[in-house]
């Protein structure tokens, strides 16, 4: 899909604001979710399309990022893949905890000007693929994060298996979920539970338990 100006877009219809559960980030975000939805549909064109995921800080994402933020001895100097980034989330808290470089990866066509505009208004450097990295074997870095990737079973199913490949490479995989119906978490580890502020428009509650996994 061809958007003419996406960063525009981006920038007429969010605002930029400290992320709840992880203040020392800012990112370009919608107050609500129906007018930027109803709006993207329109810009590409097609109905029936995904959640803009880039426009909100989804609450798997602000508990890895708050991990990660608090463990930066596990960042400082690494390589890393932040897996399906949405926002650039994850990504910005890598790069403040220390990370050598972050390449933030999804293939919604937004996705690159909002991690763009984030990385600036961070002072970070993110660089952003558009390639579906699950049609190819997981990149050799050392770290993959993965936040709010469990909506559907059989992207929950392909998902999953692609970072356990990650995992036997030798990367360190660690993994942001809200508990989601299609989440499990056996071959993990829980490191730590977190109790998020979100809206009830987006997760059905004021407050959603988000926890962060390693695969074992």
């Amino acid at each position: 899909m061809t958007i003419a100006d996406p960063a525009g877009f981006i920038l007429a219809n969010t605002r930029l604001q400290t992320v709840p559960h992880a203040p020392e980030i800012s990112l370009w975000l919608a107050d609500e979710i129906t007018p930027i939805w109803k709006l993207t549909e329109e810009e590409l064109g097609e109905l029936g399309l995904p959640p803009p995921f880039w426009a909100f800080a989804w609450s798997g994402g602000q508990g890895l990022a708050r991990w990660v933020l608090d463990n930066p001895q596990t960042f400082a100097g690494k390589t890393v893949v932040d897996f399906a980034t949405g926002s650039g989330l994850v990504g910005v808290a890598a790069m403040k905890a220390g990370a050598a470089s972050v390449l933030c990866a999804d293939i919604d066509p937004f996705c690159e000007a909002a991690v763009r505009l984030n990385a600036q208004a961070n002072g970070v450097a993110l660089s952003f693929t558009d390639a579906n990295l699950l049609d190819a074997a997981p990149p050799e870095v050392d770290i993959l994060c993965a936040g709010d990737v469990c909506y559907e079973k059989p992207m929950t199913d392909r998902v999953m298996a692609w970072l356990r490949q990650a995992r036997a490479q030798g990367s360190q995989v660690f993994i942001g979920d809200p508990h989601r119906t299609y989440f499990r978490t056996d071959g993990l580890t829980h490191l730590a539970e977190y109790q998020v502020p979100t809206t009830r428009e987006l997760e059905d509650f004021a407050i959603k338990r988000s926890s962060v996994f390693s695969l074992d």
